[in-house]
């Protein structure tokens, strides 16, 4: 069992099961990672395996983390992550993590931020009903009333209003990946993640029901 994969949103496709209903899938271009890093109770405190994604240009990656990835000489990597261990057996510096991994059949838990909708009124974000459409009205698509006057005069934090729709970090569970093609990197999951495509996806074995803690290597 793999400990995770960061990944790449391809689209939505669909399949076709055995009694020939569609299924909806997506696609999602996952590795090849490379381990970047292994952090050890000794060292830091805790076990960890961190890896990292993406090739990227000199200029858009800042000294530090230059520096950092030097140390384990896999090259200029966009995206780093880490995942919590058991123990490193079976963990080398350097080696990759691939689809592979993963097989037909497992249960997943994918991440990633939801597509940002800019700027939302209270039916787009939060489902309100309108007011009528009649002549006249002048309430079609108004909050309402947001509380008391004098008392307390001011609107509680909290209040479902108007605002920001989407762009956050949300994470799908329980997906069940239907294929796995190891030569072009894919993973073909069940049903849909958070992103729009393009969009980056931290893709876990399932920690929930059935889920077993990952104690080592591969």
């Amino acid at each position: 069992m793999s400990i995770g994969i960061l990944g790449k949103k391809l689209g939505m496709s669909q399949l076709f099961d055995e009694k020939g209903r569609a299924v909806p899938v997506t696609l999602i271009e996952a590795g090849p990672c490379r381990i970047t890093q292994l952090k050890s109770n000794n060292t830091d405190g805790y076990s960890a395996v961190q890896i990292g994604f993406g090739d990227t240009r000199e200029k858009l990656i800042n000294q530090p983390a230059k520096g950092h990835l030097s140390k384990s000489g896999q090259g200029l990597l966009k995206h780093l992550r880490e995942y919590r261990v058991d123990g490193l057996d079976g963990f080398e510096l350097g080696a990759p993590i691939t689809v592979g991994d993963f097989e037909a059949g497992q249960k997943v838990d994918v991440s990633g931020d939801t597509m940002g909708r800019g700027f939302s009124g209270y039916q787009k974000r939060h489902g309100f009903s309108r007011g009528p459409m009649s002549h006249g009205s002048k309430n079609h698509r108004e909050p309402g009333s947001t509380g008391a006057g004098t008392t307390p005069g001011r609107i509680y934090p909290g209040k479902r209003m108007a605002g920001r729709y989407g762009g956050k970090k949300t994470t799908t569970r329980g997906l069940t990946i239907l294929k796995v093609d190891s030569d072009r990197n894919l993973l073909v999951v069940k049903g849909s993640v958070p992103g729009k495509p393009g969009a980056l996806l931290n893709i876990r074995p399932a920690n929930r029901v059935g889920a077993q803690p990952v104690k080592g290597g591969k």
